[in-house]
């Protein structure tokens, strides 16, 4: 209801909200961001954030803009509600039964030993580049957001969501930087693991609010052959 009323404002706290949420779980930024923000101060650390904010950004336009009116047709659109559900809870296992905190994938390391980032910018915008779990994750949120209706189908709210993505992770990042850089000290790994559970946690959740939208909407469809 309130999207329908009020569309822009819907699409940016759905954006922000989202982008809050994919930044939460500590990977390979984050890490980056409390190692260096601590060792070299707030500029360094919120320069790491602000290259890995214009890489995640434009791999969330490219999810708005590219795939996710492809997502809405037909069989497809079913097949990525599906696609959601196994995603959300694959991704809150992970996180959940996470034993140790993940420095990075092969993918970043070959793409960071080719262009060799010595910026604090550029290591930002390069480690979130060789990550294409990044893009897969907003292609499903812009999917599931747009069918919900969350974000209407139409150029204004798909901007003013990329909006709000980019304000909810822009917000992370500058926090974490001036977080870490005033205490001058990283948080233990146990802390950080906590963290990573806890996102677990809130993944599986919207997991499971996923699949019993689904069977809701399963539910309220005509059984074959009754259909007027």
């Amino acid at each position: 209801m309130f999207a329908e009323i009020l569309p822009i404002p819907s699409a940016i706290l759905t954006g922000f909200f989202s982008g809050l949420l994919a930044c939460i779980p500590v990977g390979p930024i984050n890490l980056t961001i409390i190692n260096e923000g601590a060792r070299r101060g707030f500029a360094w650390g919120a320069l790491i954030g602000l290259g890995a904010l214009v890489m995640e950004t434009i791999y969330c336009a490219l999810a708005f803009t590219g795939f996710a009116s492809f997502f809405q047709q037909g069989l497809v659109k079913a097949s990525m509600e599906l696609v959601s559900f196994v995603f959300m809870l694959y991704l809150g296992l992970k996180f959940l039964l996470a034993k140790s905190i993940e420095t990075s994938n092969r993918v970043e390391e070959r793409i960071e030993e080719r262009l060799q980032p010595h910026t604090a910018f550029a290591i930002g915008f390069v480690r979130v580049m060789g990550n294409p779990g990044v893009l897969l994750w907003w292609v499903v949120a812009a999917a599931n957001f747009i069918s919900r209706g969350w974000v209407e189908p139409g150029w204004e709210t798909k901007s003013a969501c990329i909006v709000g993505v980019t304000l909810g992770i822009g917000l992370w990042f500058a926090a974490l930087s001036y977080l870490v850089s005033f205490r001058k000290k990283r948080p233990s790994d146990q802390a950080l693991l906590r963290l990573e559970k806890g996102s677990g946690v809130v993944l599986l959740i919207a997991a499971v609010a996923h699949g019993g939208s689904i069977i809701y909407q399963l539910s309220r469809q005509p059984p074959p052959g009754l259909g007027g």
